[in-house]
């Protein structure tokens, strides 16, 4: 079966044709495809680390990110979603990043995701570092404009610099503020927690007009509410959701760079992506995924789970 073809929906490699354990070393075990051409929908590694400010090792979160997916099966039997019925779906591969250079890997991947604006597919992005996150916003916006944002995280991402440099994990979404690429009465979010450098630490972004619900507020709560609300605020404009693994609880992801106690559940975050149904997401990510600190690959399978879940609330998406 062609990725590209126009007459059929990619499928998944079932398990009762190849084992699990072998077969493609795709997401979910999809068709490879050189080309975007005819794609609704295309998950996209980006191997980067350097922005990473503690424990490194995101280089290898989309590989490990694929290999865990094998277990994914294509329906949905919870919410009925059927993304493979309606959405022509392949494995794009690696943005080629610089591995030495930061600013040049920062380029690269607008470079990349902006020859994607040419095509109607939502790209899905297995990370990597957070810094990505910031090229792919520069890229979508001129096509999209100003975009909504929820941003589930254990951090702001919203610092100043880091030892002095203005491009890292950390300071994403100041950048993504100064340079005008979000709807600042749209941007939620999610899960924060943990210790700050100053008692303001999380202040910045709500004084530009962000949302902000912190991990404490999360507590023994089902997220079905929230999202309610969040899907009010974000209207029928263009979203992007940005899902950093270490939102989580370390309990359920201790395979990241900057874990904090206190997170979120699985189930709520199983939640808070399911929430986004109805959305104009036009692009999502989910980063810092460090396999070397988590040899079960409870972290990687819980991050390939996300993102099949994302797919699952596309726009387009038939419902069983």
């Amino acid at each position: 079966m062609h990725p590209n073809s126009d007459n059929d929906f990619p499928q998944p490699q079932s398990g009762n044709d190849m084992p699990r354990f072998a077969g493609r070393g795709t997401m979910m075990r999809l068709p490879a495809a050189e080309r975007p051409d005819g794609l609704d929908a295309a998950f996209i590694g980006i191997p980067l680390d350097i922005g990473a400010s503690q424990r490194a090792g995101t280089r290898y979160g989309p590989r490990a990110i694929r290999a865990d997916s094998v277990m994914i099966r294509p329906y949905n039997m919870a919410t009925g979603a059927a993304p493979f019925d309606s959405l022509r779906v392949a494995d794009l591969g690696d943005v080629p990043i610089n591995t030495y250079n930061l600013h040049k890997s920062v380029q690269i991947i607008e470079d990349y995701y902006s020859e994607l604006n040419a095509f109607p597919l939502v790209p899905l992005t297995l990370g990597g570092d957070h810094t990505l996150t910031l090229p792919i916003l520069r890229a979508l916006v001129k096509k999209h404009g100003p975009v909504g944002l929820i941003h589930v995280d254990a951090h702001t991402d919203t610092n100043d610099e880091m030892f002095g440099e203005k491009i890292a994990h950390g300071t994403t979404f100041r950048r993504a503020v100064e340079e005008g690429l979000l709807d600042l009465q749209r941007v939620v979010q999610i899960g924060q927690r943990a210790q700050g450098y100053d008692a303001g630490d999380f202040q910045w972004g709500v004084d530009q007009g962000f949302r902000l619900v912190p991990a404490e507020k999360c507590w023994y709560q089902s997220m079905t509410p929230l999202m309610e609300q969040v899907r009010a605020q974000m209207g029928s404009g263009p979203v992007y959701l940005s899902y950093d693994i270490d939102s989580f609880d370390p309990a359920w992801a201790p395979g990241t760079g900057t874990p904090e106690v206190g997170g979120l559940t699985s189930i709520q975050g199983l939640e808070i992506v399911r929430g986004c149904r109805g959305l104009n997401l036009i692009g999502a990510d989910l980063v810092e995924v460090s396999p070397p600190y988590d040899i079960s690959g409870t972290t990687s399978q819980l991050a390939a789970n996300i993102l099949y879940e994302m797919l699952c609330v596309l726009p387009g998406v038939n419902y069983n």
